[in-house]
């Protein structure tokens, strides 16, 4: 009877363990997505979750100070503008540059600044430059990350 005791708590342990292990993976990877017009609606009681955002960077507003890089992207639809403050260890990618679409994933600071910790640009590969214009040039030329 002691053994069957043993080895039942055991077993409870490791399920246990297990059970707790997949519940914190999964609050870890869940992430909203959200438009710049409801991620400003949000109450203040859900400002320091994690979301992603997607929107237009606003051409002419990208500037880098020391490790991060500052930009503004916009939902033309709305007219919604969010300041954006990315400081993550990733180098942008090479699709990042004035007016493209892009989709940040951090947390919305009190002040209303979105601080991202990863940048995605949509791939130019879908898209042509207009005829008669030249591509745009990356903006990290030399590397190289896989975008969206």
């Amino acid at each position: 009877m002691k053994t069957y005791l043993r080895f039942g708590i055991l077993v409870a342990a490791v399920l246990g363990t297990l059970a707790w292990l997949a519940a914190s993976g999964i609050r870890e990877s869940k992430t909203y997505y959200k438009t710049i017009s409801e991620l400003k609606s949000m109450p203040q009681s859900e400002a320091g979750k994690r979301v992603r955002v997607t929107g237009d960077v606003v051409a002419g507003s990208i500037r880098r100070e020391g490790t991060a890089v500052h930009f503004q992207i916009c939902e033309k639809e709305r007219g919604a503008t969010l300041n954006v403050v990315y400081t993550g260890k990733d180098p942008l990618p090479d699709t990042f540059r004035d007016e493209a679409q892009a989709m940040a994933d951090g947390k919305l600071a009190p002040d209303g600044t979105f601080h991202a910790s990863s940048i995605a640009a949509k791939c130019p590969s879908k898209y042509e430059a207009a005829p008669g214009k030249a591509a745009p040039q990356p903006l990290n030329p030399g590397t190289t990350r896989s975008s969206l």
